[in-house]
């Protein structure tokens, strides 16, 4: 993120091409007052002109869990109320990215959740309904990106 006296631009580091420009008197400083007073980690990190809004998120790997025999059935239950949990918590604002894995690993996906703490974080995850069943498993870790930072 930039922050001048006429706007501030949240930039893609990977792209700064793709900029977002926000709220003309919103700057870099207040976001993270803003983020700060909510709860929310947050750093800058400057690289050559640019300074960048750093905010601390939390990875949480999903894991294969202990109990991975239901039948099909079942396994076909836990799925859907898995896919709905992932997409109530998107639609919350608790989680930015979420994604399975493309293999048939130990590990099972990975869910990037938006919260002020480690602890709302691992309780968030230990609702879905696959980990209540114990067919996974989380592993939850405190993660830096920059505010606005989107995949390519």
């Amino acid at each position: 993120m930039i922050s001048s006296c006429e706007k501030s631009v949240i930039k893609n580091r990977e792209n700064p091409s793709e900029s977002k420009e926000i709220a003309k008197t919103e700057s870099m400083e207040s976001v993270a007052k803003e983020l700060n007073e909510k709860g929310y980690q947050t750093f800058t990190y400057k690289e050559g002109d640019t300074t960048y809004l750093m905010q601390q998120y939390y990875i949480v790997f999903l894991k294969s869990g202990t109990n991975r025999s239901q039948d099909s059935i079942t396994r076909a239950k836990l799925q859907e109320q898995h896919m709905a949990h992932l997409s109530r918590m998107y639609t919350e604002g608790y989680t930015s990215l979420t994604g399975p894995m493309g293999d048939d690993g130990e590990l099972r996906g990975i869910v990037i959740y938006n919260t002020p703490t480690q602890k709302e974080a691992d309780s968030l995850a230990k609702l879905d309904p696959m980990v209540m069943a114990g067919r996974l498993k989380v592993e939850v870790h405190p993660w830096w990106a920059a505010k606005g930072g989107k995949l390519n």
